[in-house]
Formats: C-alpha cells, structure tokens, sequence
C-alpha cells in the first residue's frame, strides 16, 4: 500500500489547520506531541476510540495534510508526528495551537473534560 504524504514544501497551512481543526484529530495530535511511533491502536485507545473504521478518515486526513507519518507496519500502521517538518514549515505554529488546546480543555467544566 503506498500512502500519500506531502513533502515539507508542499505541506499547506490551510490543510494544516483544517487538520486539526477537528477535536478528535486534534487530540491524536496531541498523543503523537510526546513523540516516537505508535500503532493505530494504541493511540485509539488512549482516547477511547473504539471504531478503527471511524478513524480511517481521520489518518488520512491528518496523513495527507502533513500532520503525521503513516507506515505500514504487519497488519497496522505506525503513525509519528511531523514536528521537524511543521516546525520549520510554520515556525511556532503547532506549539500555539497545542497551548490553545491545553487551555481550552482546562477551562472546561470538570464533566465536559475528555
């Protein structure tokens, strides 16, 4: 299977932020910022997504926005983020946007938290 991934200069700010514009995406994100590879599954599972195929879409857009790598690896992918690459893309960008994230989930009433 060959997956599509844009090279750095063809990563698109537009695309970056519609990416992460989504909260589920946003928080895969989020899981992948403490770096290293992980498998699909496990990453599901740290935010209790139980439906693999609802995330199919999901990877790809994050995959083909530029947001994270996704190997083949057995029968899963491993999936990295692109911090080297959307750091110097877009200075800061993800660091902003990963604060902002972190702010709004603290001033969130305690029961409406993920």
């Amino acid at each position: 299977m060959n997956l599509l991934h844009p090279d750095r200069d063809q990563i698109r700010i537009e695309n970056v932020l519609l990416a992460l514009g989504n909260p589920l995406r946003l928080s895969v994100v989020q899981v992948l910022d403490a770096g290293g590879e992980h498998n699909c599954g496990s990453v599901l599972s740290m935010l209790g997504v139980t439906s693999k195929s609802t995330m199919t879409h999901h990877w790809r857009v994050l995959r083909e926005s530029g947001v994270i790598w996704q190997q083949p690896s057995g029968r899963e992918n491993l999936v990295s983020l692109r911090r080297l690459d959307l750091d110097k893309r877009y200075p800061g960008l993800l660091d902003s946007i990963l604060a902002g994230a972190c702010t709004d989930v603290a001033a969130q009433p305690v029961g409406r938290r993920r």
